[in-house]
């Protein structure tokens, strides 16, 4: 009964939060105008700037601010207990990330939507610029290898994922050129491309369900399936890569738009079934056996685990606060929204649906998992849990992400749902957030790498020429995968480089990435509070999670670099003290321009007519205000 209580407690209390702080931020602080110019239209060119209903774009934030980081993080978490990773994540997600996402996002909008990197410079000074871009390329680097790494390592545990999941590209095509050119309303398409997608699921598991197993098709789609399973991590990562390549340059309504639209629709079904799995398991139980917490309430101590503080508020990232989500905001969401006040819906909506994302993680890992693991069916209930997590140091991605998928599962199992059919739903779901987060990240990549050999270029115009092929699209797409396929193609820590070791590199550079991406979370902040300042709001709201999230990634960093040293990995200790490094530069430039701020507007940016007349692009439509909203 206690997860049913949680789950309704959590949805209930997200949809007060949205109506309540969500708006006294929309309407209060950041005066949202419905008849505003937006990006999108006052500079629309069918490529990266599109004007987009706020449902399709609500689906590219969520699917792409997601991932697997609000599954991982809090299945690793949940070892200090379950209590402390619940509230971190209900407290986090409303009064920092959905503040963080949604003022990201609202800054953007109203500079025309550039990058936060590029705003930075403005808000503070030009070196801020460079050092902030600097921070977003490593930044994204390690999240394009570790994510890489992810899927390839869901598709070798799930291989009935693999199917589905690279189905879901010429569906979202086919979607994107239905609405993109003859302009039809969403339902109709949305209902096909759910039902199809549901339908791939079901054959890339072998058509469960059906007597005899599905026949030859079911036959022939398990064996290609365990064929796939047997491909190398680096193999599935250059593929991945590859996509990630082509949906980078394409126009965004193509493939990035209409596929995370899509996977948003099976995303979110599925989150829907699984909390009916938890209504029905919490008053009815599982196989007549109730459910409860198996995960201890509080462990401040478990074995060979760091402390809680402040490891906690690294671990649990996306879920609670991701600077990474700052990107997603400034980077591709502000260029689509086809009215300011959607702003809300996408920004602080988006997060707090990923904060509910990771309650329900919470609930699988936490309870749900109680009821058999494949491997270790002698074991249920704590003694499942104590065999499972009675060790940080033997907790690996492969159990962390098994946790949750078969803790689902079984929560699926309680309205009916094969338990095959359930375990390829949830491998489905893993493998398609952190695919949408990947190529998103690309895009991102993209356009950090153009805007800092747009800087180079800038600051010493001898270098133009060298800078030039990263200022195109093509050139800085290729950079951003080749540079992440090497970092790939790097062995674990600890194994010889081989072929067959090849592809685990992202593993390098873990220990990093909660650290830096909450790093990202509090300079974005930083950006925020400045916009802010500048114009005399109240800055209170931003101002404390700012504090809270330089803190504490830069505590975490530095009570690691010891360790590494000690482990002799030189390639951690170098990357923490540089990002260390700048942010303390970050933070006395902030300091020396705070005092003159108040006030005092940013530089204005240069007049439309100016940038219409350098670039090559369509004419952009006149904004229009009414209508689009």
């Amino acid at each position: 009964m206690s997860t049913l209580l949680i789950a309704v407690g959590a949805f209930v209390g997200y949809i007060i939060a949205y109506h309540t702080y969500g708006r006294w931020l929309s309407q209060r602080i950041f005066n949202l105008d419905p008849h505003a110019d937006v990006p999108s239209v006052v500079l629309n060119d069918d490529r990266d700037f599109v004007p987009t209903a706020k449902s399709v774009v609500f689906g590219h934030h969520f699917t792409s601010i997601a991932g697997t980081g609000p599954i991982v993080g809090p299945a690793i978490a949940i070892m200090w207990g379950w209590v402390p990773a619940l509230v971190w994540v209900l407290f986090g997600s409303v009064f920092i990330g959905a503040v963080h996402d949604f003022g990201a996002l609202v800054v953007s909008l109203r500079n025309r939507g550039q990058t936060i990197g590029d705003i930075a410079g403005r808000l503070l000074n030009p070196r801020v610029r460079f050092l902030f871009l600097l921070i977003l390329l490593f930044s994204l680097w390690i999240v394009l290898a570790i994510f890489g790494l992810v899927i390839a390592s869901v598709f070798r545990m799930f291989p009935e994922s693999i199917l589905p999941v690279f189905l879901q590209i010429p569906i979202a095509v086919g979607i994107g050129l239905w609405l993109h050119r003859k302009g039809v309303g969403l339902l109709l398409p949305s209902a096909l491309a759910l039902a199809t997608m549901y339908l791939t699921v079901w054959l890339g598991a072998g058509c469960p369900g059906i007597e005899g197993g599905g026949g030859a098709l079911g036959a022939g789609v398990r064996d290609l399936n365990a064929t796939l399973a047997t491909w190398p991590l680096w193999v599935w990562t250059a593929i991945l890569l590859g996509y990630c390549y082509v949906a980078s340059v394409l126009p965004v309504w193509t493939l990035l738009q209409p596929r995370d639209y899509i996977n948003s629709l099976q995303l979110i079904s599925t989150l829907g079934l699984v909390v009916v799995g938890i209504v029905v398991a919490g008053l009815t139980g599982i196989d007549g056996q109730p459910v409860e917490f198996v995960a201890p309430a509080f462990e401040f101590s478990p074995t060979n685990a760091p402390p809680i503080f402040p490891v906690l508020f690294i671990t649990i990232a996306c879920g609670a606060i991701s600077g990474f989500h700052c990107l997603v905001s400034s980077g591709t969401s502000s260029k689509q929204l086809k009215c300011e006040t959607d702003a809300q819906m996408v920004g602080y909506g988006s997060m707090l649906t990923e904060g509910f994302l990771a309650v329900i993680v919470i609930l699988a890992v936490g309870a749900g998992i109680g009821f058999g693991w494949e491997g270790n069916e002698a074991l249920t209930g704590g003694e499942l849990w104590n065999d499972i997590y009675g060790d940080w140091a033997k907790v690996g991605l492969a159990t962390k992400i098994g946790a949750f998928v078969v803790g689902t599962a079984n929560f699926l199992g309680a309205i009916g749902v094969n338990h095959t059919m359930g375990v390829a739903i949830m491998g489905v779901l893993v493998a398609s957030f952190a695919a949408t987060t990947l190529d998103t990240a690309t895009r991102l990549q993209r356009y950090v790498v153009q805007e800092l050999g747009r800087a180079v270029g800038d600051q010493a115009p001898a270098l133009r020429p060298v800078m030039a092929p990263l200022t195109n699209a093509y050139g800085a797409t290729l950079f951003a995968v080749v540079t992440a396929f090497l970092l790939a193609l790097l062995p674990k820590p600890g194994v010889a480089w081989s072929w067959e070791a090849a592809g685990g590199g992202g593993l390098i550079l873990w220990p990093l990435f909660g650290a830096t991406n909450q790093l990202l979370g509090g300079l974005a902040f930083l950006v925020i509070t400045f916009w802010l300042w500048r114009r005399s709001k109240p800055i209170w709201f931003v101002a404390l999670p700012m504090l809270f999230m330089l803190v504490m990634p830069a505590w975490a960093m530095i009570a690691q670099i010891p360790k590494w040293v000690e482990k002799e990995q030189f390639l951690l200790v170098g990357i923490a003290t540089a990002a260390l490094l700048l942010e303390a530069w970050m933070i006395v430039e902030a300091l020396l321009a705070w005092p003159k701020a108040k006030g005092v507007l940013e530089e204005a940016l240069p007049p439309l007519e100016s940038i219409r007349g350098k670039d090559t692009s369509p004419e952009p439509a006149t904004a229009t205000s009414g209508p689009n909203c």
